[in-house]
């Protein structure tokens, strides 16, 4: 049984044209309604803005995503401005957040710049009433978490969350949502987190072309993998599928 889904996260800017093609071939046969797609910068938000004109099912996000080298400020002010231009063409900022993974290559990394950054994107989500996506897991969801609070933020998208009970505990009472991806599958910290996290808070995502392992291995990213990832959802809810989809469906629609 397979009912309507959005990925709530996606790269798709990244695909190659060839992919791209097929992959929005796809759509219509493989139930998907829509594809939020994020940015990583100014370029990548330039595409997700043309690719968004060209079919209406695609769903623009504009950020910067923080596991990369800080722009300068020209740089930076061009995607502010960017933003400014297209906010109404596009439903959140992001992707945005703090470099978890880069720390743990180089620990000597500064992580003030990129908290600074990511404060002044949060200011700009308030400021154009639009959710925002987060790239924050484990320690640095708690920085994030500092930063939302401190500006009263309330639609809040923690994607791909990963992060301590404690951690879920006050996103939880937060009321933001997460999302998860095809790793639902194989990965037993993902699949505790569902179990902790409430349906009504939940999305789905692939954040494609990132790959995955398990049954997906060696397999091109696609958003139709989702509708393994609700079977799963529904499997550790022991909730009806069909109550799973439905619910999952409206809140990504509610959320954007």
């Amino acid at each position: 049984m397979k009912q309507p889904i959005i990925d709530a996260h996606i790269h798709l800017d990244m695909y190659s044209e060839e992919s791209r093609r097929e992959i929005m071939q796809d759509l219509e046969r493989y139930h998907i309604d829509g594809l939020i797609s994020v940015s990583n910068h100014t370029a990548s938000a330039q595409m997700n803005l043309k690719l968004a004109r060209q079919d209406k099912r695609i769903k623009p996000a504009v950020g910067f995503h923080p596991e990369q080298e800080l722009p300068d400020d020209h740089q930076l002010e061009r995607i502010f401005k960017l933003i400014d231009e297209h906010k109404e063409e596009m439903v959140a900022i992001g992707e945005v957040g703090l470099p978890y993974y880069s720390r743990k290559k180089d620990p000597s990394l500064s992580l003030t710049p990129y908290i600074e950054m990511l404060e002044r994107f949060i200011r700009l989500a308030v400021k154009l009433d639009k959710p925002i996506i987060l790239h924050a897991i484990y320690e640095d969801a708690n920085i994030a978490c500092d930063l939302l609070e401190k500006h009263s933020v309330r639609k809040v998208h923690f994607h791909w969350f990963k992060s301590s009970p404690a951690m879920i505990r006050r996103l939880i009472e937060n009321r933001y949502s997460i999302s998860v991806t095809p790793d639902c599958l194989y990965e037993a910290e993902i699949q505790q987190l569902i179990e902790q996290y409430p349906l009504e808070l939940m999305m789905v995502e692939t954040d494609g072309p990132w790959p995955f392992e398990g049954e997906f291995k060696n397999e091109r990213t696609h958003p139709k993998m989702i509708h393994e990832s609700i079977t799963k959802i529904s499997e550790i809810k022991s909730l009806p599928l069909d109550e799973v989809y439905k619910q999952l469906y409206q809140n990504t629609v509610d959320f954007f």
